[in-house]
């Protein structure tokens, strides 16, 4: 078991805490982004759950940067996402003269502020060793610049095994 030094450090991709009752595991995901998509990662964190061994528990995901974001989206139609994607383009345009903070070009404060409203996290149930979505559920991460980037994102499982 992992040292709870590297742990603080961030030196463990993977590691587990256990007492009595409850267990934890925490694994580390990297997914390449194309330029101002979605993309659905239920799979890879489905996966993460099922090798936490947690039969009962939540299944928390956090993404570790400030202009891409986590949705739980409608995964059978795109166009749920496509309409999404026109929603936030009118509301929140790229070049809006109102921005003054543009380091990283037109899209930089537009994709700040989408990260805002949407959300940099999301805790779901983990029941019988499977996320407990609904049928027409998925995870998605929402990359908001135009440019490609790597996202990291840590999905952390705590629950019971039994």
């Amino acid at each position: 078991m992992p040292s709870l030094a590297n742990i603080a450090a961030g030196f463990e991709v993977r590691f587990w805490i256990m007492n009595n009752h409850t267990q934890y595991f925490q694994q580390t995901l990297h997914v390449s982004m194309a330029a101002r998509e979605t993309r659905n990662i239920t799979e890879q964190i489905e996966t993460v759950v099922a090798e936490s061994g947690i039969k009962l528990g939540l299944c928390h995901v956090f993404i570790h940067h400030t202009s891409a974001s986590l949705i739980v989206c409608e995964n059978a139609d795109p166009d749920v996402r496509t309409d999404l994607e026109t929603f936030m383009s009118q509301l929140i345009p790229d070049g809006d003269p109102m921005f003054i903070h543009t380091d990283e070009g037109a899209d930089d404060m537009p994709a700040h502020v989408r990260s805002v409203l949407t959300h940099t996290e999301v805790t779901l149930p983990v029941n019988h060793s499977r996320l407990a979505l609904g049928i027409w559920q998925g995870v998605y991460i929402w990359e908001h610049r135009h440019q490609a980037h790597r996202r990291k994102i840590t999905v952390t499982v705590h629950g019971c095994c039994k």
